[in-house]
C-alpha cells in the first residue's frame, strides 16, 4: 500500500515524471508546468532511470527546485513511479511523461475537476499529436477476444466496430467528458486517496500494461475514471520507447499476456492463456522481425 510521510498533507499536486534519455524534451515538459499553474500549490519529482545523455544535467543546472531522484539503473516503469509517488506529498498525483507539453490553464483546470467530482479516482485530459489534431488516448479493458481480433487485422479492418474495435475505441468522441476503462498513462491525475486503497504500480509489469493493471483496480474498487477533454495537452508518442524498439515491442506483448493471465480464472482461463499466449509471443517475434528489415533496407 502507499507510503505516506507522516507530516500533513500541505502539497495540493504531486507531479511525478519519470526520465530516461529525456534531454531533447523535458525542458519544455517543465516550463509548460510552470506555465500552467495559476497559484496552486504544487511539487515535481523526476524519477531518473539512469539517463546516459544531458537530462540529469539539465535538471541539476535549469531547474532546481525540481525534486530529483537519480536511480543508477533503469527500474522500469513501474518501479520508478513508485518511487515518485511514495515521495509525494500532494492530495492529487499527476503521472507525466516527459514528452507532454500542458497547454494553458492545465493544472488548474484537472484539480478543480477533481474538486468537483470526489467519486473520481483517475481522470485523463484530452491529448494533441504536435500538428494540433486529437490522439486517440482512450481504450477499453482487453479480453482474450481481443487477441484475436487484432491478430486477425479485423480491429483495423472494421476500427469503428465495437466488437472487433472495442479495445483500441476509435469509435470514441474524444471531445466529450465521459467515464472510460483505461486514459492514456502520458497523462494520469489520481487521487491519493484512491491509491491509498488499490495500491501502487504491479512491478510484476516492468514496462506496459502497469497502467491498465492499475486503472482496472480502480475501477475494481468502485471508484470512476473520467476522459475530460477540458484539460487538454501535447505528447510525442514513443519519444523514448523508439531508442529501444525492439525490446518494447516484445514487453508490450508480454505486458498484454500477463495483464489477460492475472484476471482470468478457471480452466478455461488456463487453456485461452497457453494458445492465445503463444500466438502473442509469436506475433512480437514477427513485428520484431519486420522492424529490423525495415531498418536494415
Amino acid at each position: 500500500m502507499l507510503k505516506i510521510n507522516n507530516t500533513s498533507l500541505k502539497v495540493e499536486l504531486s507531479i511525478i515524471i519519470l526520465t530516461w534519455n529525456s534531454q531533447e524534451v523535458i525542458k519544455n515538459c517543465l516550463d509548460s508546468i510552470y506555465s500552467s499553474n495559476r497559484d496552486l500549490n504544487f511539487e515535481i519529482i523526476v524519477v531518473d532511470n539512469n539517463s546516459r545523455d544531458r537530462t540529469k544535467e539539465i535538471l541539476k543546472n535549469s531547474y532546481p527546485k525540481v525534486k530529483l531522484m537519480a536511480n543508477v539503473k533503469n527500474l522500469g516503469y513501474a518501479k520508478g513511479n513508485n518511487q515518485g509517488i511514495e515521495k509525494s506529498k500532494g492530495e492529487f498525483i499527476l503521472l507525466l511523461n516527459p514528452d507532454v507539453k500542458l497547454i494553458d490553464d492545465f493544472l488548474a483546470k484537472i484539480t478543480k475537476f477533481f474538486k468537483e467530482h470526489p467519486e473520481a479516482g483517475a481522470l485523463g485530459p484530452q491529448l494533441l499529436n504536435p500538428d494540433k489534431s486529437i490522439q486517440s488516448s482512450c481504450r477499453e479493458f482487453p479480453e482474450y477476444s481481443t487477441i484475436l481480433w487484432e491478430l486477425l487485422s479485423l480491429s483495423h479492418i472494421f476500427p469503428r466496430s465495437k466488437i472487433f474495435g472495442r479495445w483500441r475505441m476509435r469509435y470514441f468522441d474524444h471531445n466529450s467528458l465521459a467515464e472510460v476503462d483505461q486514459p492514456m498513462g502520458s497523462v494520469l491525475l489520481i487521487r491519493r486517496k484512491t491509491l491509498k486503497e488499490v495500491g501502487l504500480f504491479d512491478t510484476n509489469f516492468k514496462m506496459f500494461f502497469n497502467d491498465v493493471d492499475l486503472c482496472y483496480r480502480i475501477k475494481k474498487a468502485g471508484w470512476k475514471i473520467y476522459f475530460y477533454p477540458g484539460a487538454k495537452a501535447f505528447h510525442i508518442k514513443a519519444s523514448s520507447t523508439q531508442k529501444a524498439k525492439a525490446k518494447m515491442i516484445f514487453l508490450s506483448h508480454w505486458g498484454f499476456y500477463k495483464f489477460l493471465k492475472k484476471y482470468g480464472t478457471g480452466w478455461a482461463n488456463e487453456i485461452l492463456s497457453i494458445f492465445l499466449g503463444g500466438l502473442l509471443l509469436l506475433s512480437s517475434g514477427l513485428r520484431i522481425l519486420l522492424f529490423y528489415l525495415k531498418n536494415f533496407r
